[in-house]
Order: C-alpha cells, then structure tokens, then sequence
C-alpha cells in the first residue's frame, strides 16, 4: 500500500518536517510493506519557508532580522526563478513568530512587527518581483505598524513600540506611508494566509487572537483601541477605494485577511497586498493532485484538531484533496476536538488523538516524537492491509 504522510507542524513541539518523520517511523514499525511518501505542508505559518524549499527548490538567502521585542534573529529568504519571474517567499513568523518568546515575554501590548519589514526590504533588495509573505503563527497585534516603520512610513519609535502603543499616534504618524507604496507599485505582493478575519471588531485580530498571545480581556480591549486610532492615522494618507459593484468606500481594515498575524495582513493589503489561501499556495507547490493520485491512503495531523483545523487549515485542505481524488483520509493530531459529523463532511475516514487525557498530554510534551510515532504504530495496524486481512 502506498501511504501519503502529509502533515502540518505540530506548534511548539514538532516542525511539519520532524511529524511527518515521527508518523512515519511509527508506521514502518508496524507496516514496514507499505510505500510511505513524506510531504510536509504549512498554511503560510511556521515552516513556510522550508516547505516551499522542497517543493519548489531555488536558493535561500540568510538575513538578522529583529524578533519580536527587538532583538537579533535569523531568518532566510527563498529566492526561486519561474519564467524569468523572480519570487521570494518569506516567512513572518521568523521574525515575529510567538515561538521566538518565552512563555513570560508574550505580551502582545509591546510586540512588534518591525523585522518582517526588514524581510520584506531584503526580498526587494535581491531584486523580487514578486514577494509572497506566508503569514501565521505571529506574537504580534500591532497591524504591521512595525512592518511599515521598518520600511520608512514613519517614525520608528511611534509605530514599532507594540499594539498599545498605537493609540498615542499622533495625526502625520505615517507621512511616509504614501512613498512607501509607490516604491512598491512595481512589485507583486502576496499574503500567504489561512486566516481571513478582518482587522477590527468581533471576528478581528485584537477580540480573536491576541488571547492566544498572552493577552488579558482587558488588553484585548486597549489594543482594539489602539488599532482604531492606527486605521484613523492611515485613513489619512490612504483612504479606501470606491467598490465598483456597491458604490460605498471600502474600508481595508475590513478586508478578509486583514487581521491575519496580528494584523499584519492590513499593513500589507495597504501597500497593495492580495490575499491568497496559504494552504492553497503549499499544495499547489507541492502538487497534491498528483500525489494523491499515485497513493492509497493520506494520513495528515497537527497538533490540536479543533473547529479552526476546520477553516482553510492544513488539515482540511489536504482532506479536500483526498476527496476530489476519492482517496481515504485519516488524521492524527496531538488532541482531537472535532467530532465526527465535521470530520466525515471534510471526506475524514478517521481522527486519532496522541493524547485524550492530563497524562498523556504530559507525556506528549514530553516526548512529543516518540509518542506521535507510537500513535502512528498503532494506526497502521487498522489501516494497512496486512492487519486487516489477519
């Protein structure tokens, strides 16, 4: 039987790479017959890069770039030449990543998204004509003030200081902002996200995400004010555009995509970004089509299965291209909170947890390899034929 093991990483524990080797180590174990195909994938957060790498080849290029509370970090460029096409593929979470600080450094108040602007400027520098920014995976919420600071729309104590800092903006904050965009006219800018949420309200980056950085519902709140007073400031150099179709002004800090990393999408959509689906992006690159056409079996994870694996993740996307090939999936993740009704709509053939209760988590954090490829042992022995025919 021919296995494709193609997960997402397992965030804090395991890079894509290191799960689809765990999964695989496991399955050999049991199943050592079996063809076995490892495709690590990404949504556009971290590993974005290294994913690309293997599928698409090309040279990296090294930078130091600044981390999240401003200190020196290194991080790569993926130059690769299409058609005389120059792309560079670029990975936030390098630069502001909440992996790059320790559980009492995340404070999304003061985190700032300075050195994915220095990212950008070193794409462009290596003579990019087309720049795709995977997004994902962030310990920011400052919406890329810190991004456009660090490539000269404005003062960089102002806007690099972290989300809270924004609702001190004074009115001329981005006098720069407007010669930022023209410098970028020439350049194709591409938003990598899985993340379609606007900026502001309910279902943006401030109320949705910031929690899951280290924020309380008190910070929630100071950074949607604080990212208010940002749209505000910008409205000033940049008003939206009229919609063609409605006749209203558009608002950018509306568009979907724009709270993605921290809101890191509306800086870019303001320099003239579109967004594309980051899974999309991978599983083109990597030709999932035909990779699901040469196997029998698609196994995927990641490390929580829960309603947002549910919503233009790995997970999900490579199950949908399971379906349209009418190849069975199955799912193995660190914990599972999805139930069966969801899973079987995706075209899911099974769902298995590493860890289902206080002890087994502890010991998946523990171990987190071993226990994935002991998980992966045991599904082989449901799902290769070998097994089932005993």
């Amino acid at each position: 039987m021919h296995v494709l093991i193609a997960p997402d990483c397992f965030t804090g524990t395991l890079s894509a790479g290191e799960a689809a080797e765990a999964m695989a180590e496991g399955w050999r174990r049991s199943a050592p017959q079996d063809d076995l195909t490892l495709v690590p994938l990404s949504d556009g957060g971290p590993g974005f890069t290294d994913v690309m790498s293997r599928a698409l080849g090309g040279a990296t290029v090294s930078v130091t770039v600044l981390d999240p509370l401003g200190r020196p970090v290194p991080a790569v460029i993926l130059m690769v030449d299409v058609g005389g096409r120059r792309t560079a593929y670029i990975e936030s979470a390098q630069a502001c990543g909440l992996h790059l600080l320790s559980e009492g450094e995340r404070n999304p108040m003061v985190a700032s998204t300075y050195g994915v602007g220095q990212l950008l400027a070193a794409a462009v520098a290596e003579g990019a004509t087309c720049v795709v920014v995977g997004l994902g995976g962030s310990g920011t919420n400052d919406g890329g003030a810190g991004l456009l600071a660090a490539l000269g729309a404005g003062d960089r104590d102002a806007l690099a200081g972290g989300g809270a800092k924004l609702k001190d903006l004074d009115d001329d904050a981005l006098a720069g902002l407007r010669a930022v965009r023209e410098g970028l006219q020439a350049i194709d800018l591409v938003l990598a996200t899985d993340v379609d949420s606007p900026l502001l309200g309910f279902h943006g980056a401030s109320a949705v995400f910031a929690p899951q950085k280290g924020a309380t519902p008190e910070m929630a709140q100071q950074l949607e004010s604080a990212m208010g007073r940002f749209t505000e400031v910008v409205s000033r150099v940049v008003p939206g555009g009229m919609d063609l179709l409605t006749g209203t002004q558009m608002r950018l800090e509306r568009q979907p995509g724009a709270g993605a990393a921290g809101g890191l999408g509306y800086a870019l959509i303001l320099l003239g970004g579109r967004r594309v689906s980051g899974v999309q992006a991978v599983l083109d690159a990597v030709g999932i089509e035909s990779l699901v056409a040469a196997t029998d079996l698609v196994v995927t994870g990641e490390g929580t299965f829960d309603a947002q694996s549910l919503r233009g993740k790995v997970v999900a996307g490579v199950a949908q291209a399971a379906l349209a090939g009418a190849k069975p999936t199955v799912v193995i993740a660190g914990q599972t909170l999805v139930g069966r009704r969801e899973t079987m709509a995706l075209g899911i053939s099974g769902t298995y947890a590493v860890a289902e209760n206080p002890r087994q988590i502890a010991a998946a954090l523990a171990d987190p390899a071993g226990t994935l490829s002991a998980r992966a042992a045991r599904v082989a022995t449901t799902w290769s034929p070998r097994h089932r025919h005993t």
